[in-house]
């Protein structure tokens, strides 16, 4: 289920868009190191050291970046199963302990990434010669920003903005297949009871 928000604070609309775009260009960054990579390993047989950690780095950035896009825009992982039964008035407050659970999460990165990287700032990364913390930074950042984005869903929710109605419109991702293909479900129909 995906509902692009069209509402809230515009500076973390602009957070989201460039979360998004750092992700991309992160993910991009990273297929190139892998490809640079394997190219110097078989075609130059001399494999450069600093890809492999670059790229992994590159990873936990684009993970965590787009982590935090996805809780904006509500594409992220649930348990939708009481959504399909429970009334209106009950899907409101079960988004809202969802909301908050992502929140304690976001925050449990944030103190525990920071954690992580004050001990590890001292270290150095061999391949990159850099500090070991950069390592830990994707968490922190990723966790301000997932912390964020589901403060921001919890007070629109409390205020009566409608962030909720999109959702309620989309249908389950279950049937949402057969729902585009609709045409062709109910002419097969038709056709199996003619011949029936």
């Amino acid at each position: 289920m995906s509902a692009q928000p069209t509402y809230g604070v515009p500076i973390l609309s602009r957070f989201n868009l460039a979360a998004l775009y750092v992700a991309g260009i992160g993910l991009v960054l990273m297929t190139l190191m892998v490809g640079w990579q394997v190219f110097c390993r078989y075609v130059l047989n001399d494999s450069p050291s600093w890809t492999e950690p670059g790229a992994v780095m590159l990873m936990s950035w684009f993970i965590f970046l787009g982590a935090a896009v996805g809780v904006r825009e509500n594409n992220h992982l649930g348990f939708d199963v009481l959504l399909y039964v429970v009334p209106p008035g009950g899907k409101k407050w079960l988004r809202m302990i969802s909301d908050i659970a992502i929140l304690v999460f976001g925050i449990g990165m944030v103190w525990y990434g920071s954690s992580l990287v004050a001990l590890t700032a001292a270290t150095t990364l061999p391949a990159l010669g850099i500090s070991g913390a950069w390592d830990y930074y994707p968490i922190v950042g990723g966790g301000a920003l997932v912390s964020l984005f589901a403060l921001e869903r919890i007070v629109l929710r409390l205020s009566g903005a409608p962030i909720d109605a999109a959702l309620d419109e989309i249908a389950p991702s279950e049937i949402a297949v057969e729902l585009e293909n609709i045409a062709d479900v109910r002419r097969d129909a038709a056709d199996l009871q003619r011949k029936g």
